[in-house]
Protein backbone atom coordinates (compact mmCIF):
# COMPACT_ATOMS: atom_id res chain seq x y z
CA UNK A 1 0.00 0.00 0.00
CA UNK A 2 3.14 2.74 0.73
CA UNK A 3 4.95 1.03 -2.00
CA UNK A 4 7.39 3.52 -3.46
CA UNK A 5 6.66 5.24 -6.30
CA UNK A 6 2.88 4.91 -6.00
CA UNK A 7 -0.16 5.91 -4.19
CA UNK A 8 -3.46 4.99 -3.22
CA UNK A 9 -6.57 6.23 -5.70
CA UNK A 10 -10.01 7.14 -3.48
CA UNK A 11 -13.22 6.14 -5.79
CA UNK A 12 -14.99 6.09 -2.37
CA UNK A 13 -17.15 9.43 -2.94
CA UNK A 14 -20.75 8.95 -1.09
CA UNK A 15 -23.93 9.39 -2.75
CA UNK A 16 -24.57 13.00 -1.77
CA UNK A 17 -21.07 14.12 -2.79
CA UNK A 18 -21.73 12.11 -6.13
CA UNK A 19 -24.76 13.97 -6.73
CA UNK A 20 -23.09 16.33 -6.60
CA UNK A 21 -20.22 16.33 -8.85
CA UNK A 22 -21.99 14.40 -11.93
CA UNK A 23 -24.89 17.35 -11.73
CA UNK A 24 -22.26 20.26 -11.71
CA UNK A 25 -21.50 18.22 -15.29
CA UNK A 26 -24.68 18.04 -16.25
CA UNK A 27 -24.73 13.22 -15.25
CA UNK A 28 -27.62 12.05 -14.22
CA UNK A 29 -27.49 10.48 -11.15
CA UNK A 30 -28.44 6.63 -11.30
CA UNK A 31 -26.73 3.56 -10.43
CA UNK A 32 -25.63 2.48 -14.53
CA UNK A 33 -23.91 6.11 -14.43
CA UNK A 34 -22.37 5.42 -11.01
CA UNK A 35 -21.08 1.84 -12.05
CA UNK A 36 -20.01 3.10 -15.54
CA UNK A 37 -17.80 5.88 -14.11
CA UNK A 38 -16.18 3.73 -11.45
CA UNK A 39 -16.01 1.15 -14.50
CA UNK A 40 -14.06 3.57 -16.50
CA UNK A 41 -11.93 4.51 -13.66
CA UNK A 42 -11.19 0.78 -11.96
CA UNK A 43 -10.38 -0.85 -15.89
CA UNK A 44 -7.99 2.09 -16.90
CA UNK A 45 -5.04 0.03 -18.55
CA UNK A 46 -1.39 0.96 -16.66
CA UNK A 47 -2.78 2.36 -13.11
CA UNK A 48 -0.83 -0.15 -11.23
CA UNK A 49 2.51 1.37 -12.73
CA UNK A 50 1.21 4.54 -9.96
CA UNK A 51 -1.05 3.03 -7.83
CA UNK A 52 -0.67 0.67 -5.51
CA UNK A 53 -4.25 0.40 -3.90
CA UNK A 54 -8.12 1.86 -4.76
CA UNK A 55 -10.66 2.63 -1.87
CA UNK A 56 -14.02 1.90 -3.18
CA UNK A 57 -17.28 3.16 -1.90
CA UNK A 58 -20.09 0.36 -0.43
CA UNK A 59 -21.87 0.35 -3.46
CA UNK A 60 -19.07 0.12 -5.97
CA UNK A 61 -17.26 -2.94 -3.97
CA UNK A 62 -20.74 -5.15 -5.26
CA UNK A 63 -20.68 -3.46 -8.32
CA UNK A 64 -18.90 -5.49 -12.08
CA UNK A 65 -18.30 -4.83 -14.96
CA UNK A 66 -20.31 -5.34 -18.06
CA UNK A 67 -18.93 -8.83 -18.60
CA UNK A 68 -19.86 -9.66 -15.28
CA UNK A 69 -16.81 -9.07 -13.60
CA UNK A 70 -16.76 -8.31 -9.76
CA UNK A 71 -14.65 -4.77 -9.90
CA UNK A 72 -12.41 -5.92 -6.75
CA UNK A 73 -11.20 -9.13 -8.88
CA UNK A 74 -10.17 -6.19 -11.94
CA UNK A 75 -8.56 -4.56 -8.88
CA UNK A 76 -6.82 -7.76 -8.19
CA UNK A 77 -5.75 -8.57 -11.85
CA UNK A 78 -4.05 -5.79 -12.36
CA UNK A 79 -2.03 -5.92 -8.96
CA UNK A 80 -3.97 -2.79 -7.49
CA UNK A 81 -5.18 -3.64 -3.56
CA UNK A 82 -8.66 -2.54 -3.04
CA UNK A 83 -10.35 -1.03 -0.13
CA UNK A 84 -13.65 0.04 1.55
CA UNK A 85 -14.53 3.09 3.24
CA UNK A 86 -16.71 1.99 6.45
CA UNK A 87 -17.96 5.12 8.28
CA UNK A 88 -21.56 5.66 7.24
CA UNK A 89 -21.45 9.45 8.07
CA UNK A 90 -18.62 11.82 8.66
CA UNK A 91 -20.92 15.08 9.24
CA UNK A 92 -23.46 14.32 11.85
CA UNK A 93 -23.78 17.07 14.32
CA UNK A 94 -21.57 17.00 17.53
CA UNK A 95 -24.23 17.36 20.52
CA UNK A 96 -23.75 20.59 22.41
CA UNK A 97 -20.77 21.65 19.76
CA UNK A 98 -22.60 23.54 17.09
CA UNK A 99 -20.70 23.70 13.61
CA UNK A 100 -18.49 20.85 14.64
CA UNK A 101 -19.23 17.36 13.36
CA UNK A 102 -18.67 13.51 14.48
CA UNK A 103 -18.81 10.39 12.27
CA UNK A 104 -20.93 7.53 12.19
CA UNK A 105 -20.95 3.91 11.34
CA UNK A 106 -18.93 2.26 14.26
CA UNK A 107 -22.33 -0.03 15.30
CA UNK A 108 -22.10 -3.29 13.68
CA UNK A 109 -18.60 -2.29 12.29
CA UNK A 110 -17.39 -5.70 13.58
CA UNK A 111 -20.25 -7.79 11.46
CA UNK A 112 -19.68 -5.95 8.37
CA UNK A 113 -16.36 -5.90 7.80
CA UNK A 114 -15.88 -10.13 7.05
CA UNK A 115 -18.21 -9.78 4.34
CA UNK A 116 -16.44 -6.50 2.97
CA UNK A 117 -13.45 -8.63 3.34
CA UNK A 118 -15.23 -11.86 1.27
CA UNK A 119 -15.86 -9.39 -1.59
CA UNK A 120 -12.19 -8.89 -1.79
CA UNK A 121 -11.40 -5.64 0.63
CA UNK A 122 -7.90 -6.08 2.50
CA UNK A 123 -7.57 -2.14 3.50
CA UNK A 124 -10.22 -0.03 5.07
CA UNK A 125 -10.82 3.68 5.40
CA UNK A 126 -12.90 5.77 8.25
CA UNK A 127 -12.72 10.00 7.87
CA UNK A 128 -12.96 12.38 10.53
CA UNK A 129 -13.72 16.23 10.25
CA UNK A 130 -12.21 18.41 12.11
CA UNK A 131 -13.27 22.19 11.17
CA UNK A 132 -10.99 25.69 12.09
CA UNK A 133 -13.13 27.94 13.38
CA UNK A 134 -13.08 30.94 15.60
CA UNK A 135 -13.70 29.09 18.23
CA UNK A 136 -13.21 25.68 16.51
CA UNK A 137 -11.74 22.63 16.60
CA UNK A 138 -12.84 22.05 20.36
CA UNK A 139 -10.85 19.44 22.42
CA UNK A 140 -14.13 17.60 22.65
CA UNK A 141 -14.70 17.57 18.98
CA UNK A 142 -10.95 16.20 18.89
CA UNK A 143 -10.86 13.57 21.71
CA UNK A 144 -14.76 12.13 20.17
CA UNK A 145 -13.32 12.00 16.87
CA UNK A 146 -10.25 10.68 17.24
CA UNK A 147 -11.18 8.06 20.24
CA UNK A 148 -13.97 7.04 17.48
CA UNK A 149 -11.10 6.47 14.73
CA UNK A 150 -9.15 4.22 17.21
CA UNK A 151 -12.07 2.01 17.86
CA UNK A 152 -12.63 1.07 13.90
CA UNK A 153 -8.54 0.66 13.86
CA UNK A 154 -8.70 -1.74 16.17
CA UNK A 155 -11.82 -3.33 15.09
CA UNK A 156 -9.80 -3.74 11.64
CA UNK A 157 -6.80 -5.12 12.89
CA UNK A 158 -9.14 -7.83 14.73
CA UNK A 159 -10.62 -8.80 11.81
CA UNK A 160 -7.18 -9.15 9.87
CA UNK A 161 -7.47 -6.05 7.50
CA UNK A 162 -5.88 -2.57 7.66
CA UNK A 163 -6.89 0.61 8.80
CA UNK A 164 -6.38 4.26 7.21
CA UNK A 165 -7.25 6.87 9.61
CA UNK A 166 -7.96 10.26 8.19
CA UNK A 167 -8.84 13.37 10.34
CA UNK A 168 -9.35 15.69 7.86
CA UNK A 169 -8.79 19.40 8.71
CA UNK A 170 -11.18 21.15 6.35
CA UNK A 171 -9.35 23.22 4.25
CA UNK A 172 -12.50 25.76 4.27
CA UNK A 173 -12.72 29.10 5.73
CA UNK A 174 -10.25 32.33 6.61
CA UNK A 175 -7.93 30.63 9.09
CA UNK A 176 -4.11 31.39 9.00
CA UNK A 177 -1.47 28.78 8.04
CA UNK A 178 0.22 28.61 11.80
CA UNK A 179 -3.73 28.07 13.14
CA UNK A 180 -3.70 24.87 10.32
CA UNK A 181 -0.21 23.93 11.85
CA UNK A 182 -1.66 24.39 15.56
CA UNK A 183 -5.38 22.06 15.02
CA UNK A 184 -2.91 19.54 12.96
CA UNK A 185 -0.52 18.74 15.73
CA UNK A 186 -3.30 18.74 18.01
CA UNK A 187 -5.38 16.34 16.36
CA UNK A 188 -2.45 14.01 15.54
CA UNK A 189 -1.18 13.99 19.08
CA UNK A 190 -4.74 12.72 20.10
CA UNK A 191 -4.76 10.16 17.71
CA UNK A 192 -1.78 8.27 18.62
CA UNK A 193 -2.39 8.62 22.16
CA UNK A 194 -6.00 6.85 21.60
CA UNK A 195 -4.33 4.49 19.28
CA UNK A 196 -1.89 3.46 21.47
CA UNK A 197 -4.59 3.53 24.11
CA UNK A 198 -6.66 1.13 22.31
CA UNK A 199 -3.56 -1.39 21.47
CA UNK A 200 -3.65 -0.72 17.95
CA UNK A 201 -0.53 -1.90 15.55
CA UNK A 202 0.94 0.79 14.42
CA UNK A 203 3.67 -0.40 11.97
CA UNK A 204 0.42 -1.86 10.47
CA UNK A 205 -1.56 1.34 10.10
CA UNK A 206 -1.77 4.04 7.53
CA UNK A 207 -2.22 7.34 8.17
CA UNK A 208 -4.65 10.30 5.94
CA UNK A 209 -4.46 13.58 6.76
CA UNK A 210 -4.28 16.77 5.48
CA UNK A 211 -1.55 18.98 4.63
CA UNK A 212 -1.04 22.13 6.74
CA UNK A 213 -2.65 25.18 4.61
CA UNK A 214 -3.73 28.51 5.52
CA UNK A 215 -7.44 28.65 4.96
CA UNK A 216 -9.17 29.02 1.35
CA UNK A 217 -10.63 32.12 2.07
CA UNK A 218 -6.93 33.13 4.55
CA UNK A 219 -6.21 36.89 2.84
CA UNK A 220 -2.20 35.34 3.14
CA UNK A 221 -2.00 32.23 1.26
CA UNK A 222 1.43 30.18 2.29
CA UNK A 223 3.63 29.32 -0.79
CA UNK A 224 4.67 25.70 -2.03
CA UNK A 225 8.54 25.70 -0.35
CA UNK A 226 6.12 26.88 3.11
CA UNK A 227 3.76 24.16 3.16
CA UNK A 228 6.15 21.77 1.84
CA UNK A 229 8.31 22.57 5.05
CA UNK A 230 5.97 22.94 7.72
CA UNK A 231 3.72 19.87 6.91
CA UNK A 232 7.02 17.97 7.15
CA UNK A 233 7.97 19.25 10.31
CA UNK A 234 4.45 19.21 11.80
CA UNK A 235 4.54 15.05 10.71
CA UNK A 236 8.03 14.11 12.02
CA UNK A 237 7.11 16.64 15.72
CA UNK A 238 3.59 14.65 16.26
CA UNK A 239 3.68 11.15 14.13
CA UNK A 240 5.03 8.23 15.76
CA UNK A 241 8.06 6.93 13.14
CA UNK A 242 6.81 3.28 13.81
CA UNK A 243 3.95 4.03 11.30
CA UNK A 244 3.64 1.96 8.61
CA UNK A 245 3.04 4.99 6.10
CA UNK A 246 1.75 8.54 5.66
CA UNK A 247 -0.74 9.39 2.55
CA UNK A 248 -2.12 12.86 1.79
CA UNK A 249 -5.88 13.63 0.66
CA UNK A 250 -6.08 16.41 -1.65
CA UNK A 251 -8.56 17.95 0.58
CA UNK A 252 -9.76 20.61 -2.29
CA UNK A 253 -6.75 21.76 -3.36
CA UNK A 254 -6.35 22.51 -7.03
CA UNK A 255 -4.61 19.28 -9.09
CA UNK A 256 -1.80 21.21 -9.52
CA UNK A 257 -0.84 22.35 -6.05
CA UNK A 258 -1.61 19.58 -4.75
CA UNK A 259 1.07 17.66 -6.62
CA UNK A 260 3.69 20.61 -6.93
CA UNK A 261 3.28 20.32 -2.96
CA UNK A 262 3.47 16.86 -2.41
CA UNK A 263 7.00 17.04 -4.89
CA UNK A 264 8.51 19.48 -2.84
CA UNK A 265 8.06 17.68 0.60
CA UNK A 266 10.59 15.27 -1.38
CA UNK A 267 13.13 17.71 -2.33
CA UNK A 268 13.72 18.42 0.72
CA UNK A 269 17.53 17.71 2.53
CA UNK A 270 15.88 15.42 5.30
CA UNK A 271 14.71 11.85 5.91
CA UNK A 272 11.44 10.62 6.56
CA UNK A 273 10.96 8.12 9.24
CA UNK A 274 7.94 6.65 7.12
CA UNK A 275 6.79 6.73 3.31
CA UNK A 276 4.93 9.96 2.41
CA UNK A 277 3.09 9.67 -0.83
CA UNK A 278 -0.54 10.30 -1.82
CA UNK A 279 -4.54 9.15 -1.74
CA UNK A 280 -5.96 11.88 -3.88
CA UNK A 281 -9.91 11.26 -4.90
CA UNK A 282 -10.61 14.99 -7.14
CA UNK A 283 -7.02 15.42 -7.30
CA UNK A 284 -6.82 12.42 -9.62
CA UNK A 285 -10.29 11.93 -10.70
CA UNK A 286 -11.22 15.84 -12.26
CA UNK A 287 -9.58 15.52 -15.44
CA UNK A 288 -10.85 12.36 -16.35
CA UNK A 289 -14.53 12.96 -14.93
CA UNK A 290 -15.20 16.41 -16.93
CA UNK A 291 -14.00 14.31 -20.64
CA UNK A 292 -16.03 10.94 -19.38
CA UNK A 293 -19.31 13.66 -18.72
CA UNK A 294 -18.43 15.58 -22.11
CA UNK A 295 -18.54 12.32 -23.99
CA UNK A 296 -19.45 9.05 -21.92
CA UNK A 297 -17.75 6.86 -25.47
CA UNK A 298 -14.49 8.68 -25.04
CA UNK A 299 -13.55 6.34 -22.74
CA UNK A 300 -10.17 6.02 -23.57
CA UNK A 301 -9.41 9.81 -23.05
CA UNK A 302 -10.95 10.04 -19.30
CA UNK A 303 -8.68 6.84 -18.94
CA UNK A 304 -5.22 8.62 -20.25
CA UNK A 305 -6.42 11.63 -18.75
CA UNK A 306 -6.69 9.50 -15.62
CA UNK A 307 -3.10 7.87 -16.15
CA UNK A 308 -1.66 11.16 -16.76
CA UNK A 309 -2.56 12.60 -13.36
CA UNK A 310 -1.89 9.63 -11.26
CA UNK A 311 2.02 9.23 -13.01
CA UNK A 312 2.33 12.97 -12.02
CA UNK A 313 1.50 12.68 -8.28
CA UNK A 314 3.40 9.22 -8.12
CA UNK A 315 6.58 11.27 -9.86
CA UNK A 316 5.53 14.06 -6.87
CA UNK A 317 5.80 11.27 -4.42
CA UNK A 318 9.42 10.90 -5.00
CA UNK A 319 10.54 14.20 -5.73
CA UNK A 320 10.67 13.77 -9.51
CA UNK A 321 7.75 15.96 -10.79
CA UNK A 322 8.34 18.68 -13.51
Amino acid sequence: MVAKGKGILAIDESHGTCKKRFEKLGVAFTEENRRAYRDMLITAPDTEKYLSGMILFDETIRQKTLDGTPFPEILKRKGIITGITVYTNSMAGLALHPGECISEGLDGLRERLPEYIALGAQFAKWRAVITIGENTPSQACIKANMHLLSRYAALCQEAAIVPIVEPEILFDGNHSFERCAQASAATWDTLFAELREQGVELSGTILKTSMVLSGKECPEQADIQTVATVTVKTLKEHVPPTLAGVVFLSGGQDDEDATLRLNAMHTLDQTLPWPLSFSYGRGIQNPALKIWADDKTNTQGAQAALLERAKANAFASQGRYV
